[in-house]
Formats: structure tokens, sequence, C-alpha cells
């Protein structure tokens, strides 16, 4: 599962390497956002949407994806 802040939620993280890139000669970075990747083992795919909502996103600031191994993308 790929988390990230919703599109207009305030991302502290992405904002500071955003600002730190150029400083350290990157130029040309714009929008930077962060988020954090989950890896689960699980017997019953069907139920990672649930797993998201219930526990591992912030459904009211957080998206997330779900991305099974086979590389199928929910």
């Amino acid at each position: 599962m790929l988390i990230r802040p919703k599109e207009g939620i305030l991302d502290p993280q992405g904002q500071a390497v955003e600002r730190a890139l150029p400083a350290l000669g990157f130029e040309g970075v714009e929008s930077v956002h962060v988020g954090r990747l989950v890896e689960l083992e699980v017997a019953d795919p069907s139920r990672l949407g649930e797993m998201c909502e219930q526990l591992l996103a912030n459904p009211l600031v957080e998206d997330y994806e779900v991305e099974l191994e086979d590389g199928a993308a929910r």
C-alpha cells in the first residue's frame, strides 16, 4: 500500500524536502510529497481496503493505493 497526504492537505515533510533539495544543489524540484509504503502478506487481499480504512491510513487526510504482488493496482 502506498499512503500519502490527500491533495490540499499540508505535508510538512514534503515541504521540508522541497526546500532542502535546492539548498543541496538540486534545482527544478517542485511539489514534493512524502508518504509511506506498507507491505503486507495476507491470506485475503480483498480485505486490504478495509485494513486501510480502519487502521493503516487516515481516510480524512490520506489517500491510499493498494498494489497486489502481481502488479495489479486496486
